[in-house]
Protein backbone atom coordinates (compact mmCIF):
# COMPACT_ATOMS: atom_id res chain seq x y z
CA UNK A 1 0.00 0.00 0.00
CA UNK A 2 1.16 3.49 -0.68
CA UNK A 3 1.20 6.43 1.23
CA UNK A 4 -1.93 7.99 -0.96
CA UNK A 5 -4.25 5.12 0.97
CA UNK A 6 -3.22 6.31 4.28
CA UNK A 7 -5.60 7.46 6.87
CA UNK A 8 -3.11 10.96 6.68
CA UNK A 9 -3.60 11.17 2.99
CA UNK A 10 -7.00 10.42 2.86
CA UNK A 11 -7.61 13.28 5.55
CA UNK A 12 -5.64 15.59 3.67
CA UNK A 13 -7.76 14.99 0.47
CA UNK A 14 -11.16 15.47 2.41
CA UNK A 15 -9.92 18.43 3.98
CA UNK A 16 -9.23 19.85 -0.07
CA UNK A 17 -12.51 18.18 -1.32
CA UNK A 18 -14.62 20.28 1.23
CA UNK A 19 -13.85 23.77 0.00
CA UNK A 20 -10.30 24.23 0.46
CA UNK A 21 -9.68 22.96 -3.06
CA UNK A 22 -11.97 25.77 -4.09
CA UNK A 23 -11.21 28.38 -2.40
CA UNK A 24 -9.72 31.25 -3.38
CA UNK A 25 -6.64 32.75 -1.57
CA UNK A 26 -7.64 36.50 -1.58
CA UNK A 27 -10.86 35.11 1.12
CA UNK A 28 -8.52 34.46 3.43
CA UNK A 29 -6.66 37.63 4.05
CA UNK A 30 -9.04 38.16 5.85
CA UNK A 31 -7.87 36.21 8.98
CA UNK A 32 -6.20 38.23 11.84
CA UNK A 33 -2.36 38.49 11.75
CA UNK A 34 -2.30 35.75 9.27
CA UNK A 35 1.04 36.90 8.36
CA UNK A 36 2.80 36.34 11.52
CA UNK A 37 1.32 32.85 11.47
CA UNK A 38 2.60 31.39 7.72
CA UNK A 39 5.81 33.27 8.43
CA UNK A 40 9.38 31.53 9.50
CA UNK A 41 12.63 33.37 10.72
CA UNK A 42 16.17 32.28 11.23
CA UNK A 43 19.33 34.84 11.18
CA UNK A 44 19.16 36.49 8.32
CA UNK A 45 16.51 34.62 6.38
CA UNK A 46 12.96 35.50 6.59
CA UNK A 47 9.73 33.18 4.70
CA UNK A 48 6.24 34.48 3.95
CA UNK A 49 4.26 31.43 2.93
CA UNK A 50 0.89 33.19 3.59
CA UNK A 51 0.25 33.29 0.06
CA UNK A 52 -0.28 29.32 -0.10
CA UNK A 53 -4.09 28.09 0.16
CA UNK A 54 -3.42 26.89 3.77
CA UNK A 55 -5.02 27.56 6.58
CA UNK A 56 -3.82 26.23 10.20
CA UNK A 57 -6.05 22.88 9.88
CA UNK A 58 -3.71 22.41 6.76
CA UNK A 59 -0.89 22.92 8.24
CA UNK A 60 -1.72 20.49 10.82
CA UNK A 61 -3.14 17.62 8.67
CA UNK A 62 0.40 17.93 6.96
CA UNK A 63 2.16 17.29 9.96
CA UNK A 64 0.37 14.68 10.85
CA UNK A 65 1.02 13.30 7.46
CA UNK A 66 4.58 14.25 8.06
CA UNK A 67 4.50 12.06 11.86
CA UNK A 68 2.98 9.28 9.93
CA UNK A 69 5.42 9.11 7.53
CA UNK A 70 8.19 9.17 10.57
CA UNK A 71 10.09 12.35 8.96
CA UNK A 72 11.51 12.86 12.40
CA UNK A 73 13.43 9.80 12.45
CA UNK A 74 14.17 10.55 8.72
CA UNK A 75 15.70 13.59 9.32
CA UNK A 76 17.99 12.03 12.40
CA UNK A 77 18.84 9.13 10.23
CA UNK A 78 20.11 11.77 7.05
CA UNK A 79 22.07 13.97 9.47
CA UNK A 80 23.75 11.41 11.46
CA UNK A 81 25.25 9.38 8.21
CA UNK A 82 22.88 6.49 8.08
CA UNK A 83 22.56 4.72 4.87
CA UNK A 84 19.50 6.71 3.37
CA UNK A 85 20.64 6.04 -0.28
CA UNK A 86 19.53 2.65 0.17
CA UNK A 87 19.84 1.59 -3.49
CA UNK A 88 23.63 2.28 -3.47
CA UNK A 89 23.96 1.29 -0.11
CA UNK A 90 25.45 4.28 0.91
CA UNK A 91 24.54 7.68 3.39
CA UNK A 92 24.23 11.22 2.06
CA UNK A 93 27.12 13.06 4.19
CA UNK A 94 26.55 16.70 2.37
CA UNK A 95 25.99 17.82 6.04
CA UNK A 96 28.58 16.56 7.68
CA UNK A 97 30.97 18.30 5.00
CA UNK A 98 29.66 22.00 6.29
CA UNK A 99 29.65 21.06 10.37
CA UNK A 100 33.62 22.15 10.46
CA UNK A 101 33.60 19.39 13.70
CA UNK A 102 30.43 21.33 15.61
CA UNK A 103 27.33 19.47 16.64
CA UNK A 104 27.48 16.04 14.80
CA UNK A 105 27.27 12.77 15.80
CA UNK A 106 27.23 8.95 14.39
CA UNK A 107 28.98 8.48 10.82
CA UNK A 108 28.75 12.45 10.34
CA UNK A 109 31.32 12.77 13.23
CA UNK A 110 33.70 10.04 12.33
CA UNK A 111 33.95 11.65 8.73
CA UNK A 112 35.16 15.07 10.16
CA UNK A 113 38.78 14.33 10.43
CA UNK A 114 39.16 13.32 6.69
CA UNK A 115 36.92 16.50 5.66
CA UNK A 116 39.29 19.23 7.54
CA UNK A 117 42.20 17.52 6.46
CA UNK A 118 40.64 18.38 2.54
CA UNK A 119 39.47 21.50 3.74
CA UNK A 120 43.47 22.04 4.91
CA UNK A 121 44.97 21.11 2.02
CA UNK A 122 42.34 23.43 -0.09
CA UNK A 123 43.55 26.70 1.99
CA UNK A 124 46.90 26.03 1.07
CA UNK A 125 46.45 26.07 -2.64
CA UNK A 126 43.92 29.02 -2.51
CA UNK A 127 46.18 30.81 -0.52
CA UNK A 128 49.21 30.22 -2.90
CA UNK A 129 47.31 31.29 -5.99
CA UNK A 130 45.19 34.15 -4.53
CA UNK A 131 49.00 35.58 -3.28
CA UNK A 132 50.49 35.18 -6.90
CA UNK A 133 52.65 32.32 -5.80
CA UNK A 134 51.65 29.67 -7.69
CA UNK A 135 53.28 29.85 -11.75
CA UNK A 136 52.86 28.92 -15.20
CA UNK A 137 55.49 26.92 -17.24
CA UNK A 138 57.22 30.89 -18.00
CA UNK A 139 57.12 31.71 -13.83
CA UNK A 140 54.42 34.19 -14.18
CA UNK A 141 51.67 34.06 -11.72
CA UNK A 142 48.64 32.42 -12.65
CA UNK A 143 45.45 35.22 -13.44
CA UNK A 144 42.77 32.94 -14.99
CA UNK A 145 41.60 29.76 -13.53
CA UNK A 146 39.40 27.68 -15.42
CA UNK A 147 36.84 25.26 -14.06
CA UNK A 148 36.03 22.36 -16.29
CA UNK A 149 32.83 20.50 -14.79
CA UNK A 150 29.38 19.40 -15.57
CA UNK A 151 26.36 19.11 -13.61
CA UNK A 152 27.13 19.33 -10.11
CA UNK A 153 30.83 19.78 -10.67
CA UNK A 154 29.66 22.90 -12.57
CA UNK A 155 26.44 24.77 -11.97
CA UNK A 156 27.45 24.89 -7.72
CA UNK A 157 30.72 26.48 -8.11
CA UNK A 158 29.28 28.69 -11.14
CA UNK A 159 26.27 29.80 -8.86
CA UNK A 160 28.15 30.70 -6.06
CA UNK A 161 30.58 32.73 -7.34
CA UNK A 162 27.99 34.70 -9.56
CA UNK A 163 25.99 35.43 -7.01
CA UNK A 164 28.94 36.86 -4.99
CA UNK A 165 30.39 38.45 -7.75
CA UNK A 166 30.86 41.80 -6.24
CA UNK A 167 33.50 40.37 -3.80
CA UNK A 168 37.01 40.83 -4.91
CA UNK A 169 39.19 38.37 -6.08
CA UNK A 170 42.67 38.66 -7.70
CA UNK A 171 42.08 35.79 -10.14
CA UNK A 172 39.90 35.72 -13.02
CA UNK A 173 37.44 32.65 -12.50
CA UNK A 174 35.82 30.92 -15.43
CA UNK A 175 33.74 27.98 -16.09
CA UNK A 176 33.51 25.15 -18.99
CA UNK A 177 30.89 22.66 -19.02
CA UNK A 178 29.31 22.50 -22.72
CA UNK A 179 30.37 19.21 -24.89
CA UNK A 180 30.19 20.74 -28.06
CA UNK A 181 33.17 22.52 -27.84
CA UNK A 182 32.09 26.42 -28.99
CA UNK A 183 32.16 27.07 -25.19
CA UNK A 184 35.91 25.95 -24.74
CA UNK A 185 37.08 27.40 -27.99
CA UNK A 186 35.47 30.79 -27.39
CA UNK A 187 36.73 31.33 -23.90
CA UNK A 188 40.51 29.83 -24.60
CA UNK A 189 41.07 32.57 -27.75
CA UNK A 190 41.09 35.35 -24.53
CA UNK A 191 43.53 33.59 -22.42
CA UNK A 192 47.00 32.87 -22.03
CA UNK A 193 48.86 29.68 -21.86
CA UNK A 194 51.35 31.50 -19.52
CA UNK A 195 48.91 32.69 -16.63
CA UNK A 196 45.76 30.38 -17.20
CA UNK A 197 45.40 27.49 -14.62
CA UNK A 198 42.64 24.85 -15.26
CA UNK A 199 40.56 22.71 -12.49
CA UNK A 200 39.60 19.46 -13.92
CA UNK A 201 36.12 18.53 -11.70
CA UNK A 202 34.41 15.02 -12.07
CA UNK A 203 33.44 12.49 -9.21
CA UNK A 204 34.01 9.50 -11.16
CA UNK A 205 36.76 11.38 -13.55
CA UNK A 206 35.06 9.15 -16.35
CA UNK A 207 32.69 11.71 -17.76
CA UNK A 208 33.31 12.25 -21.10
CA UNK A 209 32.10 15.66 -21.41
CA UNK A 210 34.61 16.65 -18.70
CA UNK A 211 37.47 14.66 -20.52
CA UNK A 212 36.79 15.65 -23.47
CA UNK A 213 37.31 19.38 -22.51
CA UNK A 214 40.26 18.82 -20.61
CA UNK A 215 41.83 17.48 -23.38
CA UNK A 216 41.12 20.55 -25.35
CA UNK A 217 42.54 22.44 -22.82
CA UNK A 218 45.97 20.71 -22.90
CA UNK A 219 46.15 20.51 -26.41
CA UNK A 220 45.54 24.49 -26.17
CA UNK A 221 48.19 24.41 -23.56
CA UNK A 222 51.23 22.41 -25.80
CA UNK A 223 50.64 24.69 -28.37
CA UNK A 224 53.41 26.39 -25.81
CA UNK A 225 54.05 23.85 -23.70
CA UNK A 226 56.35 20.88 -25.12
CA UNK A 227 56.30 18.93 -21.39
CA UNK A 228 52.91 16.99 -20.67
CA UNK A 229 54.94 16.99 -16.91
CA UNK A 230 54.79 20.12 -16.81
CA UNK A 231 51.49 20.79 -17.84
CA UNK A 232 49.89 18.58 -15.26
CA UNK A 233 52.25 20.26 -12.31
CA UNK A 234 51.49 23.67 -13.08
CA UNK A 235 48.57 24.32 -14.63
CA UNK A 236 46.02 21.41 -13.89
CA UNK A 237 44.75 20.85 -10.63
CA UNK A 238 42.73 17.47 -9.91
CA UNK A 239 38.88 17.15 -8.05
CA UNK A 240 37.83 13.74 -7.69
CA UNK A 241 36.69 10.96 -5.52
CA UNK A 242 39.43 8.87 -7.66
CA UNK A 243 43.18 9.55 -6.96
CA UNK A 244 44.27 6.64 -9.27
CA UNK A 245 42.66 8.03 -12.35
CA UNK A 246 43.94 11.72 -11.71
CA UNK A 247 47.60 10.06 -11.27
CA UNK A 248 46.75 7.98 -14.52
CA UNK A 249 45.67 10.77 -16.11
CA UNK A 250 48.77 12.87 -15.50
CA UNK A 251 47.54 14.94 -12.39
CA UNK A 252 50.29 14.62 -9.57
CA UNK A 253 49.18 14.03 -6.34
CA UNK A 254 50.14 17.34 -4.35
CA UNK A 255 47.62 18.78 -6.94
CA UNK A 256 44.93 16.63 -6.16
CA UNK A 257 41.82 17.35 -4.14
CA UNK A 258 39.26 14.52 -3.02
CA UNK A 259 36.06 14.28 -2.13
CA UNK A 260 34.12 10.79 -1.39
CA UNK A 261 31.55 8.75 -2.91
CA UNK A 262 29.04 9.98 -0.42
CA UNK A 263 28.84 13.18 -1.64
CA UNK A 264 26.33 13.71 -4.37
CA UNK A 265 27.17 15.23 -7.42
CA UNK A 266 24.47 17.97 -6.79
CA UNK A 267 25.28 18.35 -2.79
CA UNK A 268 28.76 18.90 -3.51
CA UNK A 269 29.85 22.68 -3.37
CA UNK A 270 30.21 21.82 -0.12
CA UNK A 271 33.49 19.79 -0.33
CA UNK A 272 36.54 20.64 -2.60
CA UNK A 273 34.26 20.57 -5.91
CA UNK A 274 33.71 23.96 -4.43
CA UNK A 275 37.35 25.34 -4.87
CA UNK A 276 36.44 27.84 -7.23
CA UNK A 277 34.55 29.42 -4.59
CA UNK A 278 36.93 29.73 -2.37
CA UNK A 279 39.43 30.84 -5.08
CA UNK A 280 36.79 33.92 -5.87
CA UNK A 281 35.93 34.11 -2.23
CA UNK A 282 39.20 33.03 -0.01
CA UNK A 283 38.78 30.00 2.36
CA UNK A 284 37.44 32.63 5.41
CA UNK A 285 34.48 33.31 3.24
CA UNK A 286 34.40 29.64 2.14
CA UNK A 287 34.06 28.42 5.98
CA UNK A 288 31.53 31.05 6.04
CA UNK A 289 29.06 29.80 3.21
CA UNK A 290 29.68 26.46 5.25
CA UNK A 291 28.97 27.93 8.68
CA UNK A 292 25.64 29.23 6.96
CA UNK A 293 24.49 26.04 5.59
CA UNK A 294 25.34 24.52 9.15
CA UNK A 295 23.07 26.95 10.54
CA UNK A 296 20.22 25.97 8.64
CA UNK A 297 21.32 22.20 9.45
CA UNK A 298 20.59 22.95 12.77
CA UNK A 299 17.68 24.22 12.51
CA UNK A 300 16.22 21.14 10.66
CA UNK A 301 17.80 19.03 13.08
CA UNK A 302 15.91 20.76 16.28
CA UNK A 303 13.00 22.53 15.54
CA UNK A 304 9.54 21.35 15.85
CA UNK A 305 8.01 20.16 12.40
CA UNK A 306 5.41 23.63 13.00
CA UNK A 307 8.17 25.74 13.33
CA UNK A 308 11.10 23.94 10.93
CA UNK A 309 11.48 26.47 7.75
CA UNK A 310 12.47 23.56 5.40
CA UNK A 311 10.05 20.76 6.65
CA UNK A 312 7.15 23.90 6.60
CA UNK A 313 7.96 24.68 2.80
CA UNK A 314 8.30 21.07 1.54
CA UNK A 315 4.84 20.16 3.37
CA UNK A 316 3.69 23.32 1.65
CA UNK A 317 4.60 21.67 -1.83
CA UNK A 318 2.98 18.50 -1.18
CA UNK A 319 -0.06 20.04 -0.55
CA UNK A 320 0.19 21.88 -4.18
CA UNK A 321 1.63 19.13 -6.21
CA UNK A 322 -0.95 16.61 -4.93
CA UNK A 323 -4.02 18.05 -3.73
CA UNK A 324 -4.31 21.04 -5.31
CA UNK A 325 -2.76 19.81 -8.68
CA UNK A 326 -0.17 22.24 -9.55
CA UNK A 327 2.83 20.71 -11.51
CA UNK A 328 4.94 23.77 -12.50
CA UNK A 329 7.39 25.50 -9.59
CA UNK A 330 9.14 29.14 -10.61
CA UNK A 331 11.87 29.94 -8.91
CA UNK A 332 12.06 33.96 -8.98
CA UNK A 333 14.89 35.53 -8.03
CA UNK A 334 14.75 39.71 -7.73
CA UNK A 335 18.70 40.63 -8.01
CA UNK A 336 20.77 39.43 -11.10
CA UNK A 337 23.61 37.82 -8.86
CA UNK A 338 21.17 35.13 -8.24
CA UNK A 339 21.16 34.40 -12.26
CA UNK A 340 22.01 30.60 -12.16
CA UNK A 341 19.75 30.09 -8.83
CA UNK A 342 17.08 28.42 -10.93
CA UNK A 343 19.02 26.35 -13.15
CA UNK A 344 21.24 25.06 -9.75
CA UNK A 345 17.68 24.00 -8.66
CA UNK A 346 16.69 22.99 -11.57
CA UNK A 347 19.05 19.78 -11.19
CA UNK A 348 18.81 20.05 -6.89
CA UNK A 349 14.82 19.02 -6.87
CA UNK A 350 14.28 17.34 -10.18
CA UNK A 351 17.19 15.16 -9.98
CA UNK A 352 16.80 13.90 -6.51
CA UNK A 353 12.71 13.67 -6.69
CA UNK A 354 12.23 13.26 -10.40
CA UNK A 355 11.68 9.52 -9.21
CA UNK A 356 8.19 7.19 -10.45
CA UNK A 357 9.42 4.15 -8.11
CA UNK A 358 9.16 3.88 -4.33
CA UNK A 359 11.39 2.58 -1.96
CA UNK A 360 9.68 -0.30 -1.60
CA UNK A 361 10.23 -1.18 -5.54
CA UNK A 362 6.83 -0.25 -6.40
CA UNK A 363 5.53 2.40 -8.97
CA UNK A 364 4.16 5.08 -7.47
CA UNK A 365 0.63 6.33 -8.09
CA UNK A 366 0.54 9.88 -7.36
CA UNK A 367 2.62 13.23 -8.53
CA UNK A 368 6.09 13.35 -7.44
CA UNK A 369 8.51 16.06 -8.44
CA UNK A 370 7.33 19.10 -10.06
CA UNK A 371 8.70 20.44 -13.02
CA UNK A 372 11.05 23.49 -11.92
CA UNK A 373 12.12 26.28 -13.94
CA UNK A 374 12.78 29.95 -13.44
CA UNK A 375 14.12 33.47 -14.21
CA UNK A 376 15.54 36.48 -12.74
CA UNK A 377 12.23 38.02 -12.12
CA UNK A 378 12.37 41.20 -14.20
CA UNK A 379 13.74 39.43 -17.24
CA UNK A 380 10.90 36.86 -16.81
CA UNK A 381 8.46 39.71 -16.34
CA UNK A 382 8.55 40.41 -20.12
CA UNK A 383 8.85 36.72 -20.87
CA UNK A 384 6.89 33.76 -18.70
CA UNK A 385 4.37 35.96 -16.44
CA UNK A 386 2.21 36.25 -18.99
CA UNK A 387 1.59 32.87 -18.65
CA UNK A 388 1.49 32.91 -15.01
CA UNK A 389 -0.91 35.79 -14.75
CA UNK A 390 -3.34 34.38 -17.51
CA UNK A 391 -2.34 31.02 -18.60
CA UNK A 392 -4.31 27.54 -18.18
CA UNK A 393 -2.06 25.89 -15.70
CA UNK A 394 -1.66 26.82 -12.06
CA UNK A 395 2.04 27.64 -11.46
CA UNK A 396 3.59 27.74 -7.46
CA UNK A 397 6.20 30.24 -7.24
CA UNK A 398 9.17 31.12 -4.67
CA UNK A 399 10.14 34.71 -4.90
CA UNK A 400 13.57 35.55 -3.54
CA UNK A 401 15.02 38.81 -2.90
CA UNK A 402 17.56 40.70 -0.25
CA UNK A 403 16.59 43.08 1.58
CA UNK A 404 19.24 45.33 1.28
CA UNK A 405 22.27 45.80 -0.54
CA UNK A 406 25.38 45.82 0.65
CA UNK A 407 28.01 46.54 -2.16
CA UNK A 408 27.39 49.98 -2.76
CA UNK A 409 31.29 51.79 -2.75
CA UNK A 410 32.21 53.57 -0.65
CA UNK A 411 34.36 55.72 -2.82
CA UNK A 412 31.97 56.15 -5.18
CA UNK A 413 29.94 59.50 -6.02
CA UNK A 414 26.70 59.95 -3.94
CA UNK A 415 24.65 59.79 -7.12
CA UNK A 416 25.62 57.07 -8.17
CA UNK A 417 24.59 55.28 -4.97
CA UNK A 418 21.17 57.08 -4.63
CA UNK A 419 20.67 55.33 -8.19
CA UNK A 420 21.32 52.15 -7.31
CA UNK A 421 19.10 52.11 -4.38
CA UNK A 422 16.55 53.57 -6.53
CA UNK A 423 17.41 50.64 -8.39
CA UNK A 424 17.43 47.88 -6.02
CA UNK A 425 14.22 49.34 -4.58
CA UNK A 426 12.67 49.34 -7.65
CA UNK A 427 13.19 45.45 -7.96
CA UNK A 428 11.77 45.01 -4.27
CA UNK A 429 8.59 46.10 -5.14
CA UNK A 430 8.01 44.55 -8.75
CA UNK A 431 9.07 41.68 -6.67
CA UNK A 432 6.10 42.44 -4.24
CA UNK A 433 3.89 43.63 -6.51
CA UNK A 434 4.00 40.21 -8.85
CA UNK A 435 3.44 38.34 -6.14
CA UNK A 436 0.47 40.23 -4.53
CA UNK A 437 -1.22 39.97 -8.08
CA UNK A 438 -0.52 36.53 -8.70
CA UNK A 439 -2.54 36.10 -5.14
CA UNK A 440 -5.56 38.83 -5.89
CA UNK A 441 -5.57 38.94 -9.80
CA UNK A 442 -8.22 41.47 -10.29
CA UNK A 443 -8.74 42.74 -6.23
CA UNK A 444 -5.18 44.00 -7.25
CA UNK A 445 -6.21 46.67 -9.49
CA UNK A 446 -6.81 49.91 -7.78
CA UNK A 447 -10.37 51.18 -7.92
CA UNK A 448 -9.63 54.04 -9.83
CA UNK A 449 -8.43 52.14 -13.04
CA UNK A 450 -10.62 49.02 -12.45
CA UNK A 451 -12.95 50.66 -16.01
CA UNK A 452 -9.94 50.55 -17.90
CA UNK A 453 -9.53 46.59 -16.90
CA UNK A 454 -13.32 46.07 -18.63
CA UNK A 455 -12.46 43.43 -20.70
CA UNK A 456 -12.35 39.48 -20.61
CA UNK A 457 -8.68 39.58 -22.05
CA UNK A 458 -7.28 41.94 -19.40
CA UNK A 459 -8.63 39.53 -16.74
CA UNK A 460 -6.41 38.28 -14.06
CA UNK A 461 -7.45 34.84 -11.95
CA UNK A 462 -4.85 35.32 -9.53
CA UNK A 463 -5.34 32.12 -7.47
CA UNK A 464 -1.78 31.28 -7.73
CA UNK A 465 0.58 30.42 -4.64
CA UNK A 466 4.13 32.02 -3.80
CA UNK A 467 6.59 31.77 -1.30
CA UNK A 468 8.73 35.22 -0.24
CA UNK A 469 11.89 34.36 0.40
CA UNK A 470 14.41 37.30 1.67
CA UNK A 471 17.62 37.19 3.08
CA UNK A 472 18.95 40.49 4.43
CA UNK A 473 22.02 40.73 2.25
CA UNK A 474 23.32 38.11 -0.48
CA UNK A 475 26.31 36.94 0.98
CA UNK A 476 28.22 33.64 1.69
CA UNK A 477 26.39 33.07 5.08
CA UNK A 478 23.23 33.75 3.34
CA UNK A 479 23.67 31.89 0.63
CA UNK A 480 24.76 28.44 2.36
CA UNK A 481 21.37 28.93 4.39
CA UNK A 482 19.36 29.11 1.60
CA UNK A 483 20.77 26.35 -0.67
CA UNK A 484 20.85 24.17 2.30
CA UNK A 485 17.35 25.31 2.86
CA UNK A 486 16.32 23.87 -0.70
CA UNK A 487 18.29 20.46 0.27
CA UNK A 488 16.41 19.56 2.95
CA UNK A 489 13.12 20.90 1.83
CA UNK A 490 13.67 18.22 -0.92
CA UNK A 491 14.41 15.60 1.08
CA UNK A 492 11.19 16.28 3.14
CA UNK A 493 9.19 15.68 -0.09
CA UNK A 494 11.09 12.67 -1.36
CA UNK A 495 10.13 11.23 2.79
CA UNK A 496 6.65 12.13 2.09
CA UNK A 497 6.49 10.22 -1.44
CA UNK A 498 8.32 6.95 0.12
CA UNK A 499 11.17 7.70 -2.95
CA UNK A 500 15.20 8.04 -3.15
CA UNK A 501 15.98 11.52 -2.96
CA UNK A 502 19.64 10.29 -3.23
CA UNK A 503 20.02 8.36 -6.95
CA UNK A 504 20.11 9.22 -9.91
CA UNK A 505 19.60 6.21 -12.68
CA UNK A 506 18.17 7.43 -15.19
CA UNK A 507 21.27 9.74 -15.33
CA UNK A 508 23.54 6.70 -15.64
CA UNK A 509 21.71 5.53 -18.52
CA UNK A 510 21.90 8.17 -20.31
CA UNK A 511 25.56 8.11 -20.13
CA UNK A 512 25.58 4.86 -20.42
CA UNK A 513 24.01 4.73 -23.50
CA UNK A 514 25.65 8.36 -25.02
CA UNK A 515 29.32 6.15 -25.01
CA UNK A 516 27.42 3.29 -26.79
CA UNK A 517 25.87 6.10 -29.23
CA UNK A 518 29.15 7.58 -29.72
CA UNK A 519 31.12 4.50 -30.67
CA UNK A 520 28.41 3.68 -33.16
CA UNK A 521 29.20 7.36 -34.41
CA UNK A 522 33.42 6.52 -34.90
CA UNK A 523 32.37 2.69 -36.39
CA UNK A 524 28.91 2.98 -38.62
CA UNK A 525 28.64 -0.79 -38.80
CA UNK A 526 27.65 -0.84 -34.75
CA UNK A 527 24.77 1.49 -35.41
CA UNK A 528 22.95 -1.30 -37.57
CA UNK A 529 21.32 -2.71 -33.99
CA UNK A 530 19.74 0.69 -33.35
CA UNK A 531 16.24 1.65 -33.79
CA UNK A 532 15.68 3.14 -37.29
CA UNK A 533 15.60 6.52 -36.10
CA UNK A 534 18.58 7.00 -34.16
CA UNK A 535 20.63 5.02 -36.93
CA UNK A 536 19.23 7.40 -39.38
CA UNK A 537 20.27 9.91 -37.29
CA UNK A 538 23.98 8.72 -37.63
CA UNK A 539 23.75 7.60 -41.21
CA UNK A 540 23.14 11.53 -41.91
CA UNK A 541 26.21 12.61 -39.50
CA UNK A 542 28.34 10.12 -41.04
CA UNK A 543 27.54 11.60 -45.02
Amino acid sequence: MGVETSAAWQALQLHCDSGMGAMHLSSLFGEANRVDRFSLELDELYIDFSKNRITEETLSLLQALAEQQGLKHEIERLLVGEEVNDTEERPALHSALRAQGQDVSGVAEQVQGDVEAVLQKMTQMVDKIRAGHWRGYSGKPITDVVNIGVGGSDLGPLMITHSLQTVHSPVNLHFISSIDGTQTSNLLRGLNQETTLFILASKSFTTIDTLSNAETAKDWLRECIKSDDVIHAQHFIGVSTKPDKMTEWGIPPENQLLFWDWVGGRYSLWSAIGFPIALKIGMPGFRELLQGAHLMDQHFATAPLSENIPVVLGLIDIWNINFLNIHDKAILPYDARLKYLPSYLEQLVMESNGKSVAKSGDSVAYKTCPVLWGEVGPNAQHAFYQLLHQGTQAVMCDFIAPVERDDFDATSHAEKDESLRHQHELALANCFAQSRVLMLGDGAIPDNLKSSFDSPFKHYPGNQPSNTILMKTISAKTLGMLVAMYEHKTYVEGVMWGINSFDQWGVELGKLIAKETYSAIKEKTLAERFDSSTKALIDRVAK
